[in-house]
């Protein structure tokens, strides 16, 4: 089992993985740590990724980008309008949800939101398997936190139809949070006081500013802020539309009439920007643009502020909303950590250092701190994955009440309530009581809709509750509805259950030693029986059935739609390994080509070389005529006839090659057995020597030992003459 954790961006995507007691940012199949978000749609196959970035350019109308940006919404919504200046496929409406039309297969055909962000999640699991050489299934995805009860029920149903089990959808801001308290080892005890970190990350399409708390073990999000509309990509539309005038007025091109041109001075104006980030200068050259022209030009960094300055005069105001709903003040921050690729502009940070009063913090990896975070989310809730434990609390974005039509039997009953607020702990649960003698619906929405983005239907779910009915003495039903806002940040009545008043015996509390009185106790040593009193109690009876109505999509609805991505997926590896059949079979007709009057020239006749050269000419004709479409096994077959008649001389050649082979093994053989014999005849040569010096030592030894004479025997015979 694998631990994934994906940071869906709207320009690019990072997929990180825990392995090696570590979190490593994987490489896609092109060696990029970034995957583009990109979804595109061709003649024969789909374009996922780097390869829809490839044709881009060419394919703009059937290329859909800003794919978490459309999760669900609906076409009316203005902020869909917004990103339709950014995503050069037409979107449409498709029952209710916002999609695009595209030329697909040769056909016009519309794909969801849901079954666009599922294709590209498809991909990114197939990227990680493919690292991981393991299959993937659990993932943590991130997504901004301002996302609706709506957008994260698309995300849920673009996962399983991309066969995902998402654990968890995490908000950007709370998993960046995670990633950097989760490795510290100094954080204050829970009866400490907490540090407190403001965390600015401002990304391609949105800014996001949090403030967390931290402890021991834990983290909580005690304000988090944002401006939907304030990123890289608004920086390369004030370029671009400033280059549309230049060219308009120097080159007479105008760019906003040829998609294609607007897209080549937004892709310069994105790397002006980041030149300018080191520099105070960046030239321009589009090499023919529009009608044959080429056009150059060159932007200062003072120029590029100044077309940026309504953008630079919101920097700080996110900042001050944050600070104020989480009522702290400047100088009660021990940090503020920057994160996002457009922190990186030089005006940007200066005017949040200026705010602050103090040196801002990089320690985090500004690009990669998301998907971090993420994959230590999916280390936690996996159970494969040993990691320090560490709790997050995160908050309610928006206050969610609950309606209900009034009981006729209490006129004077309130029909709303307001049960997690703005700012409330997530997730949390919470128990709501009705006094009904039948069954009743009750529908959650936003209480707050002009806090949502765009015009998002405020409407959460509509939840109905059964099997409720007047007792005995025609008395209420006791209702208890347990209303439970989950791990994802998504509402639902979890359960329902009735319960009765009933009296109950409970002991009652002993007096303290100092009120005890001295009694008689007739009965010796016994024990007073202890006191009781009676007292009524809610005691759980039963169940009661319980159906929702969500913008979920129901499970009928997500098998067809897994069951369409299936079928675009096996076409798509089959349209792979139909090219690369083509490309072995190119390649294999240019390789023989050479071979033939080569490797294969002594091993082949002359009639067999003109036969095997016909082959080779009559199968490329083929290959760029009708064959340029042909269909897998005809690339097989093709094959199979080269090989065919290449096949006898390719065999000799292959026999000789074995020959040598053998030859050179016998021959080593034969030196390797000399030297062993040689080797043993040399050891047994020291063996002879060494037995036959042994009885000529021992002799010698007792020679000498004869031969010795000690100095008293020699004063004794001197004395006896």
């Amino acid at each position: 089992m694998s631990v994934v954790g994906i940071d869906l961006g709207s320009q690019t995507t990072k997929i990180g993985v825990a392995r090696n007691k570590g979190i490593d940012i994987i490489t896609n199949e092109t060696s990029n740590r970034a995957t583009p978000s990109l979804v595109g749609f061709g003649p024969k196959s789909r374009y996922l990724g780097e390869n829809a970035k490839t044709q881009e350019i060419s394919n703009l109308k059937n290329t859909i980008s800003s794919l978490k940006r459309l999760a669900g919404r609906s076409l009316n919504d203005p902020e869909v309008t917004i990103e339709q200046e950014f995503i050069t496929a037409p979107l449409v409406d498709i029952n209710g949800q916002v999609g695009a039309e595209v030329t697909y297969r040769g056909e016009k055909q519309r794909f969801t939101a849901v079954q666009l962000i599922g294709m590209y999640l498809g991909k990114l699991r197939d990227t990680a398997s493919k690292e991981l050489r393991l299959p993937v299934s659990d993932v943590v995805i991130s997504c901004p936190p301002w996302f609706t009860d709506a957008q994260r029920r698309a995300m849920l149903d673009a996962s399983q139809v991309a066969n995902l089990k998402l654990l968890r959808l995490i908000n950007d801001n709370t998993a960046i949070a995670l990633g950097y308290g989760i490795t510290k080892t100094d954080l204050p005890e829970a009866d400490a006081k907490p540090r407190r970190v403001a965390f600015v990350d401002i990304g391609y399409s949105d800014y996001t500013c949090s403030i967390v708390e931290f402890r021991k073990g834990e983290l909580a999000v005690k304000a988090t802020t944002y401006d939907r509309h304030f990123g890289g990509r608004n920086f390369d539309k004030a370029l671009v539309d400033h280059f549309a005038k230049e060219f308009k007025e120097k080159f007479k091109l105008d760019i906003t009439t040829n998609a294609k041109a607007k897209l080549r001075v937004a892709a310069a104006a994105e790397k002006i920007k980041k030149i300018l980030s080191a520099n105070t200068s960046a030239p321009l050259n589009i090499e023919s643009l529009m009608d044959d022209k080429d056009v150059r030009a060159v932007l200062k960094r003072e120029e590029l502020e100044e077309l940026v300055r309504p953008l630079l005069e919101r920097v700080t105001v996110p900042i001050e909303q944050a600070l104020a709903e989480a009522k702290l003040k400047v100088e009660d921050l021990d940090a503020v950590e920057m994160v996002g690729g457009c922190t990186r502009v030089p005006s940007i940070k200066e005017a949040i250092a200026k705010f602050f009063g103090r040196p801002l913090s990089y320690t985090l990896n500004q690009d990669e701190a998301v998907a971090r975070g993420c994959t230590f989310s999916c280390a936690i809730l996996s159970p494969v994955f040993r990691v320090r434990d560490f709790a997050i609390h995160d908050i309610v974005t928006y206050p969610i009440e609950f309606t209900w039509e009034q009981s006729p039997d209490i006129p004077d009953e309130d029909t709303s309530l307001t049960v997690f607020n703005k700012g409330n702990v997530m997730p949390s649960t919470k128990i709501l009581t009705f006094y009904r003698k039948q069954p009743f619906d009750l529908e959650a929405r936003y209480a707050k809709p002009e806090m949502l983005p765009g015009k998002t239907n405020p409407w959460i779910g509509r939840f109905s509750v059964k099997g409720v009915k007047a007792d005995a003495q025609d008395d209420f039903m006791i209702c208890k509805l347990k209303a439970r806002l989950n791990i994802h940040g998504i509402l639902n009545v979890e359960s329902g259950y009735y319960v009765e008043d009933v009296e109950v015996e409970e002991p009652v509390p002993e007096a303290k030693e100092g009120d005890k009185m001295e009694t008689d106790q007739p009965n010796g040593d016994a024990e007073p029986k202890p006191k009781t009193r009676k007292v009524k109690k809610q005691q759980r009876k039963g169940e009661l059935p319980m159906s929702a109505g969500t913008s979920s999509l129901d499970e009928q609805t997500l098998a067809s739609l897994a069951e369409a991505e299936n079928q675009m997926y096996m076409e798509d590896k089959l349209v792979a390994d139909t090219e690369d059949k083509k490309n072995e079979l190119e390649a294999y007709i240019y390789e023989l080509r050479g071979a033939i009057d080569d490797k294969y020239s002594e091993f082949a006749s002359p009639e067999e070389k003109e036969k095997i050269k016909d082959k080779l000419e009559k199968t490329e004709d083929w290959l760029y005529d009708e064959g340029d479409d042909a269909t897998k096994a005809q690339y097989i077959a093709k094959m199979d006839d080269i090989k065919f008649v290449a096949g006898p001389v390719i065999q000799r050649y292959n026999d000789k090659l074995e020959e040598e082979r053998q030859a050179r093994f016998k021959a080593e053989e034969e030196v390797a057995a000399k030297k062993r014999a040689e080797a043993e005849a040399k050891k047994k040569a020291e063996e002879e020597a060494k037995k036959t010096a042994e009885p000529q030592k021992a002799e010698d030894t007792e020679m000498k030992d004869a031969e010795t004479v000690k100095p008293d025997e020699v004063e004794e015979s001197t004395g006896s003459k």
